[in-house]
């Protein structure tokens, strides 16, 4: 089993991404259970605006679009900016969309027969809203979403350290990771055995 972890931090690398470092502990959880894991830094790349697979030369979205279809876990990591998903995330989203019009060779949409998570870091209030928000638009491209495959951490409402620089509610937020990931995995599972057909025409 495979699963890819779009990390949609605002840092461009080598720059250390907080979200990476809470990914990464959800990382170890699905490596435990033989999962392996690929990881995408979105802002590293050159992500078209557009709503297609392919938005022309030059795009880097394609190379991604064939590690989503090659893995059954999705993982969009993101910071909390002004209570919202970040610039980025809203990006890969959008790239997402494209798969509503995409089908296998049984008629399903792409997405089908794959779970989604949500992995929110920040330090304003909004974890939720980012999680709802995110777990809402995978929904309607067709991802499974499982009951509480998500984590998150921050501090508050209010401006405060980042979650490199604070070790509160890290066991928290590493449990609830380690929780996301089990759910993942056997929502995944339970796919594989018995998967979702085509919508009825």
């Amino acid at each position: 089993m495979r699963a890819l972890v779009i990390n949609c931090t605002l840092k461009p690398s080598p720059q250390p991404s907080n979200t990476e470092a809470l990914a990464d502990t959800v990382i170890s959880a699905l490596k435990s259970h033989s999962v392996e894991v690929d990881i995408v830094r979105a802002v590293d790349l050159d992500i078209r605006p557009g709503v297609e697979t392919d938005m022309g030369e030059g795009d880097e979205w394609p190379a991604v679009h064939e590690k989503v279809l090659s893995s059954e876990i999705l993982i969009i990591a993101s910071p909390t900016w002004l209570g919202r998903p970040s610039s980025i995330a809203q990006r890969v989203l959008e790239r997402l969309d494209a798969m509503l019009s995409e089908t296998d060779d049984q008629q399903r949409p792409v997405a089908y027969n794959r779970v989604a998570g949500v992995l929110v870091t920040g330090n304003e209030d909004g974890a939720h809203h980012v999680i709802s928000e995110i777990s809402g638009a995978l929904g309607d491209i067709g991802f499974t979403i499982p009951g509480q495959a998500w984590t998150y951490w921050h501090l508050g409402p209010r401006a405060g350290p980042d979650y490199l620089d604070d070790d509160r509610g890290h066991d928290w937020a590493a449990s609830t990771g380690r929780a996301m990931a089990s759910n993942l995995v056997h929502a995944a599972r339970a796919l594989a055995e018995n998967p979702l057909p085509a919508p009825p025409s």
